[in-house]
């Protein structure tokens, strides 16, 4: 039987789920431009077959979401808007960080801002009174994730809130935890030291979401995958110190890293007129 490959596709190839709720948010179409106009390909499974399944494409994306030709598998023709935010995210940071950007401290740079930069959507959602799948999913597994804390019902209800009244902070405090806890297991070498990593971030407010976002995926990963570039690993920790240090880490990664990466389209754009 003749094996069926996956076909390589862009962003324009595919429908976007969820993407009227996100054209109220201001980043997402810039996102999503670094996206469609970087040229930036997706991998769709052949229909019917096992790689078409939810699971097999899971794995695959847990699995292989790091190298030069690193895509997001999709079962079917089509991508949710926020799993495109997601990549454009990783995309700006591997720019942001070139020379070296396999080093831990880069991968997990950008896993922790593109991660994190879902809390910020469903902030946003929430403030524009946006019903879609996307929210929809994201509250009920941060509900499920802070009941499993020991949280209830009004204690999520709050935490929505928080984020709805200010997007960009929750962003950060998610992100700059997400980065600080992952670099910190990433050294641990026991069962007791990865504990001791826990439960040194026992009281920030969002330790309930850490076991969310597939850490121990991020960490093993970066173990198998990641070199040892100092250049790379200094030039994450600095930006990581500046988005903390920013007045708005949101507003820094939009300046930074955003604007100059469609002002470098527009003039691609202009060579080619």
């Amino acid at each position: 039987m003749a094996q069926r490959t996956f076909s390589t596709v862009t962003l324009d190839a595919l429908s976007i789920d969820d993407e009227r709720a996100f054209e109220h948010m201001a980043l997402y179409a810039p996102l999503a431009r670094v996206v469609r106009e970087s040229g930036l390909t997706f991998r769709v499974a052949p229909a019917g077959s096992p790689q078409a399944t939810w699971a097999r494409t899971l794995f695959l994306n847990l699995t292989f979401w790091h190298g030069d030709d690193a895509s997001d598998v999709l079962s079917e023709r089509r991508v949710p808007a926020d799993v495109v935010a997601h990549i454009a995210w990783h995309h700006l940071a591997k720019g942001a960080l070139a020379g070296a950007s396999s080093s831990a401290e880069a991968m997990l740079l950008g896993e922790s801002i593109a991660s994190a930069f879902d809390l910020y959507m469903v902030g946003t959602l929430l403030a524009a009174q946006q019903e879609c799948d996307f929210l929809a999913s994201q509250m009920d597994a941060i509900t499920a994730a802070l009941e499993d804390a020991g949280y209830d019902e009004r204690d999520a209800a709050l935490r929505f809130e928080r984020a709805a009244m200010d997007p960009a902070g929750a962003f950060e405090s998610l992100r700059a935890l997400l980065f600080d806890v992952s670099t910190a297991l990433l050294e641990a070498r026991s069962l007791d030291e990865a504990t001791a990593v826990f439960d040194r971030f026992e009281s920030h407010p969002d330790t309930p979401l850490l076991h969310h976002y597939e850490l121990s995926n991020w960490i093993l990963h970066c173990k198998a995958y990641a070199d040892g570039d100092a250049i790379s690993a200094q030039r994450a920790r600095d930006t990581h110190s500046a988005l903390r240090e920013a007045g708005s880490s949101i507003q820094w990664l939009d300046e930074r890293w955003l604007r100059p990466a469609l002002a470098a389209l527009d003039r691609a754009n202009l060579t080619r007129v």
